[in-house]
């Protein structure tokens, strides 16, 4: 019996290129809505919808479950990470208070967090949690979570045994990307690249 879990990065939010973790609660632009219906396949075989409860990701969650008749439920695990300091802030004010702050940060993500952030090993296991609830809640399914660049980051870390600093600091997400993931019974999970939709 195989589960299938993809990921998908939320679309552009209001509010141009900010931090936002899970206490900015901004909506899709409309680019934003046109990037994630670009994102989904002509004939697509999810049986249920997981959504971050942040809007650029629960809109939209909405309306995909009501399209294509499947249920959806909301999982806080899969929100994004805090950034504390930084939540709301653009890298250019960022760097007009501390022109070295983003630099350590991308360096080191692990031990370069702002004050107040949630701690980068704390997030990937609250992830790590929910990707794994929602493969014993739906076992032998195909399930989509709609969520975070941070969040696709984690189950892709844990998935390959990577480092956090180097996932976070080498793998990009863009609005919209999938990431695919198979778990047989038994097995630990593993990547799946798919071709085009």
């Amino acid at each position: 019996m195989t589960t299938y879990i993809d990921v998908i990065r939320h679309g552009e939010p209001v509010g141009g290129r900010r931090y936002r973790g899970y206490s900015v609660d901004d909506p899709l632009t409309d680019k934003g809505w046109e990037q994630m219906r670009a994102a989904i396949p002509e004939t697509p075989r999810w049986q249920h919808i997981v959504s971050s409860p942040l809007k650029r990701c629960l809109d939209f969650s909405q309306e995909l479950a009501s399209d294509l008749h499947i249920p959806f439920s909301i999982d806080d695990n899969v929100k994004e990470i805090g950034f504390g300091d930084w939540e709301g802030k653009t890298p250019e004010e960022i760097r007009a208070e501390d022109s070295e702050a983003l630099n350590h940060f991308y360096t080191d993500p692990v031990n370069n967090r702002p004050d107040g952030a949630e701690p980068l090993d704390t997030f990937s296991e609250r992830v790590w949690g929910a990707y794994q609830s929602i493969i014993e809640e739906h076992r032998g399914k195909h399930v989509l979570i709609v969520a975070h660049a941070g969040v696709a980051r984690a189950i892709t870390a844990n998935i390959l045994k990577m480092s956090l600093d180097d996932v976070y600091s080498r793998l990009k997400i863009e609005y919209g990307a999938i990431i695919c993931s198979a778990v047989d019974e038994g097995l630990p999970p593993k990547l799946l690249i798919q071709g085009p939709k």
